[in-house]
């Protein structure tokens, strides 16, 4: 059986070893790859799937798109990498993924910043968001799209989390990014980093006590089978879209370059319907399961609390946090 390392490498040399699509070969096949460490029963593989079908259909089967979910191509890290290189592969990514290039992305992974998830549209219509594209770009990334609701996130643990008190000293599995720390810091957890494939494990030997995910996440790793109380804390109402190499996207025919940005923006408000209208039945689901589903969380409490957090990050922009939140408060 071939390992993920061996796996990871063989893909990548086969993604740089591919020939470069130039507009004088706009006929030629364009096979591209998303990539990402979801389960594949989640609403966000659904949706690239979904995209998958309506490139192809679109271009009469010219430019193909295969889908690797479940860290099939490597954890998020190594998936980035496959990107900066060259790879002929879109990562499936939040905001936080982007900001250890661009520092400023990481806002919008900031805790309590979204009241209501739909205000997010109002960042993708302003100034601010498209100087974040072009300074994507200078750094080669091509943002495709950064528009699907991934869903709020909340906390599996053992035992009802209504208030930083009771977040004290719990040992709570995050992703390993600067927000996510810095925010469960804030809390007074101690977060631990572990790639998400390998979470189920980490909370069967209680390597950690606690993790965070959107409720879809919780379901399709089947973590609940580990841990039995849900709190809704909704720390992080949490976006995701597309990320490639933007010299690759570059050498595509510019109606490529086109229909895929257009495609994406519609798998993202494709995944946003899904994660909307899934939430309550994932709550019901986790009931019928013997999953004790909290509520009652002190959310001004959990808001002060992690109201340091947008202090604590080095290299955003001067008032940025202010930024946003103009942007957030407008009409």
């Amino acid at each position: 059986m071939i390992s993920r390392r061996r796996l990871v490498a063989t893909t990548a040399l086969a993604s740089l070893a591919a020939p470069f699509i130039r507009p004088a070969a706009a006929q030629q096949t364009i096979t591209l790859r998303i990539a990402h460490v979801l389960s594949q029963a989640e609403p966000a593989h659904d949706a690239c799937e979904w995209m998958a079908r309506n490139v192809a259909q679109r271009t009469n089967n010219r430019v193909q798109i295969q889908v690797f979910g479940a860290g099939q191509l490597g954890g998020n890290r190594e998936i980035f990498e496959l990107v900066r290189q060259g790879a002929n592969v879109m990562s499936l990514v939040d905001p936080s993924g982007v900001s250890d290039f661009i520092p400023d992305w990481g806002v919008l992974n900031g805790p309590y910043l979204l009241t209501n998830p739909l205000d997010y549209r109002k960042i993708l219509r302003s100034d601010w968001y498209r100087e974040l594209i072009e300074r994507s770009a200078q750094q080669r990334m091509r943002i495709v799209t950064m528009n699907g609701f991934f869903g709020p996130r909340h906390s599996l643990g053992t035992k009802p989390l209504r208030n930083p008190d009771d977040m004290r000293g719990v040992a709570f599995r995050v992703p390993p990014t600067q927000m996510w720390l810095e925010t469960f810091r804030a809390l007074g957890t101690r977060p631990v980093t572990v790639p998400w494939p390998e979470v189920y494990n980490a909370l069967s030997q209680n390597v950690v006590e606690a993790v965070e995910a959107p409720l879809a996440s919780l379901w399709g790793s089947r973590l609940h089978e580990t841990r039995r109380v849900i709190s809704l804390t909704n720390h992080f109402n949490a976006w995701i879209g597309l990320v490639m190499n933007e010299q690759v996207y570059r050498r595509f025919p510019q109606d490529v370059q086109t229909m895929l940005v257009e495609e994406g923006a519609k798998m993202g408000d494709h995944l946003t319907q899904l994660t909307m209208a899934a939430n309550d039945d994932l709550i019901r689901r986790f009931e019928a399961a013997n999953i004790q589903v909290v509520r009652d969380i002190d959310i001004p409490a959990m808001t002060r609390a992690t109201a340091s957090v947008y202090s604590a990050i080095p290299g955003w922009s001067p008032g940025l946090y202010d930024r946003v939140r103009a942007i957030l408060a407008a009409a």
